[in-house]
């Protein structure tokens, strides 16, 4: 045990923990549960003797909380604004081309995959996503991009095994969850949609 924890600030240095800007070499002279180091003597701990629930515990004071009320105001405002850009796409092509909203609503929705296929390629949509959190998330761009970011990961694995094998792999689970969604919420229309008509 004493020969461990000189070893292991030495080799902390330089590491960051997650999000509080502190070295993990300062942060373990910081710590009181930890045994003393003297600069004579070395005290060294064994890497091994911190589980994971002890380094939860002793990091818990360096970590900075999260601003929860901040980051639902922006996932608003930005959910909201692809929202209205959307709408704005909508009405765009109602007046242009003489469309119903039922009709302009998939040519929308294809520019909005589009563009955020467009921001992901060139890392952009990702900063955005940093910041907006939810925001970008939740609309169909935040499909499109899920999708986008995949297939451009592992496009050097080759078309089939790299882009096609993997592309769904963030996607996946929205395509299940909406599936499983749509079937209930069909039994739902067919039992109380008599003869078309609902309750």
């Amino acid at each position: 045990m004493a020969n461990n924890k000189e070893k292991l600030l030495n080799e902390g240095r330089g590491l960051s923990l997650t999000g509080a800007g502190l070295s993990f070499a300062s942060f373990l002279r910081r710590c009181p549960d930890l045994p003393a180091k003297t600069r004579k003597s070395g005290v060294k701990l064994k890497l091994d003797t911190l589980t994971p629930n002890d380094y939860e515990k002793l990091s818990k004071p360096y970590v900075p909380s999260r601003p929860v009320f901040k980051n639902c105001i922006r996932a608003f405002l930005s959910g909201g604004l692809i929202c209205l850009i959307g709408q704005g796409i909508q009405e765009a092509f109602m007046a242009g081309f003489d469309m119903t909203s039922k009709e302009a609503a998939s040519p929308t929705v294809a520019i909005l995959i589009l563009i955020s296929v467009i921001l992901t390629s060139f890392g952009v949509y990702d900063k955005l996503a940093q910041w907006c959190g939810a925001g970008t998330a939740v609309p169909v761009t935040g499909f499109a991009n899920s999708m986008c970011s995949a297939a451009l990961e592992h496009r050097a694995e080759g078309l089939v095994l790299g882009v096609g094998a993997n592309m769904f792999k963030l996607a996946g689970s929205v395509i299940v969850f909406g599936v499983v969604a749509a079937f209930v919420v069909g039994v739902i229309y067919a039992i109380l949609g008599f003869g078309g008509g609902h309750l």
